[in-house]
């Protein structure tokens, strides 16, 4: 299924679909549900364009490699190139703020961490990374004090606030920039607040980014 980064309103980005950049352990109370330590300097890794799905319809779950969580984050969708960037220009170069959900292949993950392989696999697999529309910087007043939610089945599964970031947004689309150019259609993910858990086929969500966003979704 094609994507193509496109406004709230439908109007469609002139934009390939490129890379996401993905920041792990964002939030001190998401590294602690799962046994991780805080990191002291941005975690970063990287889902193929192959990953990016559309949010908006029915994304596909795997079912060959052990149970599945989602991981609920606000995207950044950069609009111009960035190499060594400071956070001014990066904040020049946001077209859209919208919603991703980092989907991980949990188990698999654990497997290879244990012992000592990538783990890729687990997440930039097919259809790991389902995003939302974009709506323009313009109409964010402070990208630090967004609140992240996240229903399952109508059950609230994740809240959280942008404000609760161990790294905030601009200094760290700079610090990305210092070791992979950011292109046009690139995204990046920034980090996920605790509660995530695990998903299956038939789940429906509901995900929302303050009174920005809000959009329903099922996995099949």
């Amino acid at each position: 299924m094609s994507y193509q980064h496109q406004y709230l309103d439908g109007s469609p980005l002139n934009l390939p679909t490129g890379k996401v950049i993905c920041v792990g352990r964002n939030f001190a109370e998401h590294a602690a549900e799962l046994n991780n330590p805080i990191p002291t300097e941005p975690m970063l890794f990287i889902k193929p364009s192959t990953s990016v799905v559309d949010m908006s319809k029915p994304f596909f779950v795997p079912r060959d490699y052990g149970v599945v969580h989602f991981e609920t984050e606000m995207s950044i969708l950069i609009g111009e190139t960035l190499k060594h960037a400071s956070p001014i220009q990066a904040k020049s170069a946001i077209i859209g703020v919208g919603l991703g959900l980092d989907l991980t292949l949990r188990e698999l993950q654990d497997q290879l961490k244990a012992k000592g392989h990538p783990w890729e696999k687990s997440k930039g697999f097919d259809g790991s990374c389902p995003l939302s529309r974009f709506v323009s910087l313009d109409e964010v007043e402070d990208l630090q004090t967004l609140d992240i939610r996240l229903w399952v089945n109508g059950e609230l599964r994740q809240q959280g606030n942008s404000s609760q970031m161990l790294n905030q947004v601009l200094p760290l689309i700079s610090y990305c920039s210092e070791f992979f150019t950011l292109e046009p259609g690139d995204v990046v993910l920034t980090g996920t607040p605790a509660g995530v858990g695990p998903i299956s086929a038939d789940d429906k969500l509901c995900v929302e980014l303050d009174k920005l966003l809000s959009i329903t979704t099922q996995a099949v």
